[in-house]
């Protein structure tokens, strides 16, 4: 026989490694191809959703003003007066800094009515959702681009905003308030610095008034007259129920204390007079000393008389009533300190409902003290303001030897006709990368999620093992008689398949007939015995007496295949005292049959529910060497090894094994470590052979293209 491809060339078998597979642009084309209906509806939906979203972007309105920056040639004769003409290309460049600084903005902020800030609020009300409030001031200001323009002293002010008269506002008002930095921020005085200050002071008085109105009517509105007052009301009242909770508490807890220990004692049998407050009350302390008379004088008596004796029997009858009394004061002792337990704890709990009802008073009056010392700081901040404007409003003179502002405005903004088109290309653009990033990406990760087998790279790179073939799929033939294709007509389907694969076996065998092989698979339905069959009818075919034996004991079906009943067979034989005789074919037991030319079926014989017992039993080796002597070749189908452990006990009495996964059904992995087990052992591994694919799949998966040209050459002629 010929011996195997040496692993390395261009094979991973018995590498028990990780592998990477190396892939072409074939196998991402084929990747692509198997999931395309599954990841081309999801990346039309995620590329469709973002454009549909890209395409319901808020328009936006463009509005530019316009500033010009002036290089006099003077002299400043004020030390005190600093000169912020711009003198290069640095200067210049530092003002736009100051125009995208955030104290600009805040000034910015400040700076708007309640009438601008209704019109850049405007955009915003038909996104309010169940009375929402609108966007704060800071969020509405747009996008805000000052840019130079080149070789000139020009800067122009650009503000993108959802509404357009929102925009031009914003852009005004940062020339505005730009000169009010530089105002603020150089030495000299103008007049345009009196006017602006004499404007501000009116704004500050009247947040001045507002501020104090907004805090009175506070007061008003939570009866806040005296602040303090209320707070220190409530605070004496929670440490006055404090203290007679703690009162309560302790009074209950001496009540509840001696009742326990009453009723300690009364579970012992014990004297209840010890107790102080028992002995203390009432009449008992009385009734007491009224007994130990009683007691002694009857001790008395009792030396003179009999028991029966008149005299003895009142001391007795006397005895009697006043233990009698005592009993009725202890109970009714216990019924008092019992009340007075009640009434202790009663007294607790509304003590407890009391305070925490001060507490709730005292939180409230927290709560309103934090807002109204906010509203009284803004009074107290906005009246200081105002009265320090005043007061640089009185100290401001006019100077006209200098022009200390060295910018103008030039252009003012005003309102968009209408928005800045939408960039349709690029969102097409935009949407189709996407699109086409989902698509690749949804196909290739499924592929690298999909652990199952699926290609020849798969057994002979992943799992290391010989492709001993690759049979189609063989759907559209009836399950009864898929057993039998290499024994029907050479245009069954699927014939040519079980021949290569038989010249593969033949190929792969380092031994010589007769022999054994073991045909298994990882789990059920992947074709194991369907090729057990047409392998066996294979070698049959070509001279070769073989015997194809049926070891799955548990679910036992070639009987059925080939409508034979299961009464003789392994486990008949087993049963019968398992001899081994010199001709297995006229033993009744065995049943042995002939089901074609060279081809003979060994029956399980019936089920069994504990099938290794009796493959581990060393005359089933010796059985299958004695078949040897008859049979050119013994054809084994097991169990699969992913259900059972049959396979692996049955495997350590042949001389190979043949391996059956079925494309797609079970994983790797799982087959690596049972071929990895079956290694282990000492029967040679022949290889796998791969169920299941369609001709297509064949083309793409394998390097066996001759199926289709042997099917178009050999179908034309049949």
């Amino acid at each position: 026989m010929s011996s195997p491809p040496s692993p390395s060339a261009g094979s991973l078998h018995g590498n028990d490694d990780q592998v990477l597979e190396r892939r072409s642009l074939r196998d991402y084309y084929i990747i692509l191809r198997e999931r395309f209906w599954v990841a081309l509806p999801l990346a039309l939906l995620v590329s469709i959703s973002l454009g549909y979203y890209l395409a319901q972007e808020t328009p936006m309105y463009s509005a530019t003003a316009t500033m010009q920056f002036e290089r006099p040639e003077r002299v400043v004769l004020n030390e005190q007066v600093v000169d912020p003409s711009i003198k290069s290309e640095i200067d210049l460049n530092t003002y736009i800094l100051i125009l995208n600084s955030v104290r600009l903005r805040s000034m910015i902020i400040q700076s708007f009515t309640p009438d601008e800030i209704r019109i850049l609020q405007r955009p915003y009300l038909h996104d309010r959702h169940g009375g929402g409030t609108p966007p704060p001031v800071s969020a509405l200001l747009g996008n805000v681009r000052p840019e130079s323009v080149r070789n000139s002293f020009l800067i122009l002010i650009t503000v993108q905003n959802r509404d357009p008269e929102g925009a031009a506002i914003v852009a005004n008002h940062f020339v505005e308030q730009f000169m009010r930095y530089l105002i603020e921020n150089v030495g000299g005085r103008n007049e345009f610095a009196v006017d602006y200050l004499r404007s501000r002071a009116e704004e500050l008085r009247q947040e001045s008034e507002t501020a104090e109105t907004r805090l009175q009517e506070y007061k008003r509105r939570n009866n806040l007259v005296s602040l303090s007052a209320s707070v220190d009301i409530v605070s004496e009242r929670l440490r006055a129920i404090n203290g007679q909770l703690t009162t309560a508490r302790l009074s209950r807890l001496d009540h509840e204390t001696l009742l326990r220990q009453i009723e300690k004692m009364q579970a012992e049998n014990g004297n209840l007079l010890e107790v102080g407050y028992i002995s203390a009350y009432g009449s008992i302390a009385t009734l007491k000393v009224q007994l130990a008379d009683l007691t002694r004088q009857q001790s008395i008596y009792s030396e003179r008389y009999l028991e029966r004796h008149p005299k003895m029997v009142d001391l007795s009858n006397s005895i009697d009533v006043v233990t009698q009394q005592i009993q009725k004061n202890i109970v009714q002792a216990i019924a008092d300190l019992r009340t007075q337990f009640t009434k202790a704890r009663d007294s607790e709990q509304a003590y407890e409902q009391e305070y925490k009802t001060a507490e709730k008073d005292q939180l409230r009056l927290g709560d309103l003290s934090v807002e109204f010392k906010s509203l009284e700081n803004q009074a107290t901040v906005a009246k200081n303001n105002y009265i320090q404007i005043l007061d640089r409003l009185n100290q401001t003179t006019t100077s006209k030897n200098l022009e200390n502002i060295p910018v103008k405005p030039l252009d003012r903004a005003t309102p968009a006709g209408r928005p800045y088109a939408l960039n349709l290309t690029s969102i097409i653009k935009t949407c189709t990368g996407l699109g086409l990033t989902v698509l690749f990406g949804v196909a290739i990760g499924l592929s690298l999620l999909d652990d199952r087998i699926k290609s020849a790279w798969d057994v002979e790179g992943f799992i290391g093992a010989p492709l001993l073939g690759i049979i189609p799929d063989l759907a559209g033939v009836p399950e009864s008689e898929k057993h039998a294709l290499v024994s029907g007509s050479l245009t069954s389907p699927g014939f040519e398949s079980f021949l290569s694969v038989y010249s593969s076996v033949k190929i792969h065998s380092k031994l010589d007939f007769p022999k054994s092989i073991l045909v298994t698979s990882t789990i059920p339905a992947e074709g194991k015995t369907m090729i057990s069959c047409n392998l066996a009818a294979s070698f049959a075919r070509h001279g070769k007496r073989v015997l194809l034996l049926d070891c799955d004991m548990r679910r036992p079906i070639l009987h059925r295949l080939f409508k034979l009943t299961n009464e003789a067979g392994l486990i008949a034989w087993f049963e019968a005292g398992a001899r081994i005789t010199d001709d297995p074919l006229s033993d009744p037991t065995l049943g042995i049959t002939k089901t074609g030319e060279n081809l003979y079926l060994l029956r399980s014989g019936g089920r069994s529910k504990s099938p290794t017992e009796l493959l581990e039993k060393p005359v089933f080796g010796q059985f299958l060497a004695s078949l040897k002597q008859h049979f050119d070749l013994i054809l084994i189908d097991s169990p699969p090894m992913g259900a059972v452990t049959d396979a692996l006990l049955i495997a350590e009495s042949t001389d190979e094994v043949i391996f059956v996964c079925r494309f797609n059904r079970a994983f790797r992995k799982h087959i690596r470590l049972y071929i990895k087990n079956l290694r282990e052992g000492k029967t040679e591994f022949l290889g796998i052979v791969l169920n299941g694919l369609s001709p297509r799949r064949i083309e793409y998966y394998s390097n066996y293209r001759y199926y289709r040209s042997y099917k178009k050459y050999y179908g034309s002629q049949s």
